[in-house]
């Protein structure tokens, strides 16, 4: 009885743990305001693990315009043929497995001082459930130097359902908008 309870009770906290986890870094002795134009540093984007069931063209199309509309907004524009960027961008999908470990408690007495305790055993369950974390990460390159000024990730904990192409592109979108939230740093 108490078992589809708990069972309840960790899929609604692994709910709750489905936003994204949002990481910036930078280096503050750049000169941000000065960054107008942007190119795609090759290759725009790799995967870790290089996977064909995580690597597709689709994805990298998904993920290459969240970045170029990111960018856009926030004032950089892409770079004019022949010539130089002043910033150059390159994206990484990064998935990983991890375990976290679970533990279940039922039974037990109830009662108080007053009126005594009566019940059974506590028992505690404990096990492991195996997920996968996907982490977008966005590093910009100063193109003069080449040196890394910028570097935005978000990691959250992949859905087990098969979304179909545009829950993909929302969720791409959504992750890559909070990534370059704090872009350009104020």
């Amino acid at each position: 009885m108490l078992r589809p309870f708990a069972v309840l009770a960790f899929a609604l906290l692994l709910g709750a743990c489905s936003t994204a986890n949002v990481q910036h870094d930078y280096d503050g002795s750049r000169d941000f305001a000065g960054y107008r134009s942007w190119a795609w540093e090759d290759p725009a984007l790799e995967y870790r693990p290089d996977d064909p069931r995580i690597k597709s063209d689709l994805t990298e199309q998904r993920i290459r315009q969240a970045v170029a509309g990111q960018l856009d907004q926030r004032g950089l524009r892409p770079v004019q043929a022949g010539a130089r960027a002043d910033v150059k961008a390159r994206a990484y999908l990064i998935v990983e497995d991890r375990q976290r470990e679970v533990v279940t408690s039922y039974g037990g007495g109830w009662g108080g001082a007053w009126n005594g305790y009566w019940g059974g055993p506590m028992y505690n369950e404990t096990r492991n459930v195996d997920y996968k974390v996907a982490t977008i990460q966005v590093d910009l390159f100063d193109g003069r130097d080449g040196k890394l000024v910028w570097r935005g990730s978000a990691e959250q904990m992949m859905n087990s359902g098969l979304p179909g192409p545009q829950e993909r592109s929302a969720a791409i979108q959504k992750t890559v908008a909070q990534l370059m939230a704090s872009y350009p740093p104020r």
